[in-house]
């Protein structure tokens, strides 16, 4: 073809408008099968709320988190990737920071479905291999299990410290504040206030049957003295 003729490069731009919707539909139903997918690795993980797997970037985030890597990490990658990666020449290294942010928590998150690490080398197939990994944790056997070795990065600023309402708190996370020992961000204002007082007319409930009460202390027993 020559490009040098009108008619060949009306020809190559009639080309690219007939492949664009096709391009289009095929971008879209790999986002809904992959959202669908995570969708039912949050639902593993015990995410409260499944519209966060279909938001864009923010699913993301919530996945760094699952991986016990800090989602602003997750959040900050993705825009050095799809900003900087558009730079001539050091463009494509920039761009990689996207993928190993995603390579660092998806190799948590599958650790924690008993995936092992190779099945990231899936990622290599070019447009289908992070939907065929996905696919395979979201409808595998094996169930969530966030109770494994601590990430080589727990005390790095990757570490994830932040606590959101309805994402599980992942292990890594001991010693945040805000944190509980349930697996889940502790409620806010959570117990009575100091100096509360029961209504009048308030009876505790009675104890259930065949509740046994605790021995009394032996006599001559003294309590210990309160903390200071």
């Amino acid at each position: 073809m020559d490009y040098n003729d009108g008619s060949g490069i009306g020809a190559l731009i009639a080309f690219w408008l007939l492949l664009a919707p096709f391009l289009f539909l095929l971008a879209i139903a790999a986002y809904v099968i992959g959202s669908w997918f995570l969708m039912k690795v949050f639902d593993k993980a015990g995410v409260q709320g499944r519209w966060r797997a279909w938001v864009p970037v923010y699913n993301s985030m919530v996945a760094a988190k699952l991986g016990d890597l800090s989602p602003w990490v997750m959040l900050g990658a993705i825009l050095i990737a799809g900003f900087l990666g558009q730079i001539p020449v050091i463009g494509w290294i920039l761009s990689l920071v996207g993928i190993a942010a995603w390579v660092l928590s998806g190799w948590r998150i599958g650790a924690k479905l008993g995936a092992p690490w190779p099945l990231l080398l899936l990622w290599l197939i070019p447009g289908v291999g992070t939907l065929i990994w996905l696919g395979i944790l979201a409808f595998g056997s094996s169930r969530w299990n966030p109770n494994i070795a601590p990430s080589p990065w727990r005390n790095s600023f990757l570490k994830d410290t932040t606590v959101w309402q309805g994402i599980p708190v992942q292990p890594d996370q001991a010693g945040v504040p805000g944190a509980s020992a349930g697996g889940y961000p502790a409620a806010p204002g959570y117990g009575a206030p100091a100096g509360y007082q029961p209504p009048a007319g308030y009876q505790p409930p009675a104890p259930p049957a065949g509740y046994n009460a605790p021995p009394a202390p032996p006599a001559g027993y003294t309590p210990p003295p309160a903390p200071p």
